[in-house]
């Protein structure tokens, strides 16, 4: 586990390069924010985490499986991450901040995540 990255990962970069291109000028991790929202947008009061399916526990998603060793391990480390990610999230949200996810899978269309990140971001 030490070789997963917890920034810069594929998705977070292909993200970020679409919404560079898309002209959006954003922060990376802010650490004053609980959780180090991957992009933020200090201005806007908005942040957005991008999740990997398989350690996030994307619903119904194919890459959210779980190994077949340790299985025991596994579900807990899973039920950890997943309470975090919602302790940070509602933290963000106490403090004013709109918070969105993407999901590594969602990136494979790379036009529907642009066009909700957008809508996310144009929202009041």
């Amino acid at each position: 586990m030490a070789a997963v990255k917890a920034k810069d990962t594929s998705a977070e970069l292909t993200l970020r390069r679409l919404l560079h291109r898309a002209g959006y000028r954003y922060r990376l991790h802010d650490r004053k924010l609980p959780g180090r929202p991957d992009v933020v947008f200090p201005g806007r009061k908005k942040a957005i985490f991008v999740n990997g399916c398989f350690w996030h526990r994307h619903d119904n998603c194919r890459y959210a499986t779980t190994p077949k060793s340790r299985v025991e391990f596994w579900e807990s480390k899973f039920a950890a991450n997943v309470a975090r990610d919602h302790r940070n999230m509602a933290a963000l949200e106490q403090m004013g901040w709109s918070v969105a996810v993407v999901w590594q899978c969602e990136l494979k269309q790379p036009e529907k995540v642009l066009a909700r990140v957008t809508q996310f971001l144009e929202s009041k």
